[in-house]
């Protein structure tokens, strides 16, 4: 019933304030539609304590450098957006080119100042995602980006995308961690909401000056660590590793570890 009742609330909310951030694009600057989306996020929230039960903790956040930087975080739900968007003050974020096939979804985007890259990677996405990031950093602003791409449910990791990388090196930002375990509470896009109190936790800055490998094992062994740590935590069960998992097009499937041929045989 609560979770119903959330989800309601939910979709009003996001009809009312989609149309409003679609109007507040009209308006000179990035102002009006930053705040559309900052208090969208803040009434979120409150429904998401108040109606589903599900109240979120937000720790780390004395990590945050008062400049720009880049925010690599752990994405287990759609909350996780309402999340940093209350929580963090000038705030761009990396987004696929999928979310401009939404009605108005386009001109709010391009309006806030997001970074719009194709979904389907590859050098031209990489180039595209240096050049628009470039702007932001100029501006000072904060990216927020998830570096496996996709939503993964609590136990669950993809491969991490060498993106978060490229821009910390292209642009000297410092780049700092998130954690969390919300979505033991919301997983993914599901309409369940299980009552609790969820954690993200800003982590802090990863070492600046690592070559590209030791880079990306930095930052995924900080983040998936401390994930499996908080989510250990939810369920009142013991420290388990992330399975490496990869989407298919319709779910997340299990990734099999590969095997010698030479060892199929004594």
């Amino acid at each position: 019933m609560r979770s119903a009742l959330f989800n309601a609330y939910y979709w009003v909310l996001s009809i009312f304030y989609g149309l409003s951030a679609a109007l507040a694009a009209l308006a000179p600057g990035r102002e009006a539609v930053t705040f559309t989306l900052r208090l969208y996020s803040r009434r979120m929230l409150w429904a998401l304590d108040r109606l589903a039960g599900v109240k979120v903790q937000v720790k780390g956040q004395e990590h945050l450098p008062a400049g720009p930087c880049i925010i690599a975080a752990k994405h287990h739900s759609w909350g996780d957006g309402f999340v940093m968007f209350a929580h963090v003050d000038n705030l761009s974020f990396v987004t696929g080119d999928h979310l401009e096939k939404f009605p108005l979804v386009g001109a709010i985007l391009k309006k806030f100042g997001a970074i719009v890259v194709d979904s389907c990677g590859g050098p031209e996405a990489r180039e595209a995602l240096s050049k628009s990031a470039a702007q932001v950093a100029a501006e000072g602003r904060r990216i927020l980006i998830y570096p496996e791409g996709h939503l993964a449910a609590p136990g669950e990791r993809f491969r991490y995308r060498t993106g978060v990388y490229y821009m910390s090196k292209d642009f000297g930002l410092p780049v700092v961690p998130v954690a969390t375990n919300l979505g033991c509470f919301w997983r993914q896009q599901e309409a369940k909401k299980t009552p609790g109190t969820a954690t993200v936790e800003f982590l802090p800055a990863l070492p600046q000056g690592l070559e590209k490998d030791a880079f990306m094992a930095e930052m995924e062994r900080v983040i998936e660590g401390r994930t499996n740590e908080l989510i250990a935590q939810a369920r009142g069960e013991p420290v388990k590793p992330a399975v490496l998992v990869e989407w298919d097009g319709r779910k997340n499937v299990v990734v099999m570890p590969k095997v010698a041929p030479s060892s199929l045989f004594p």
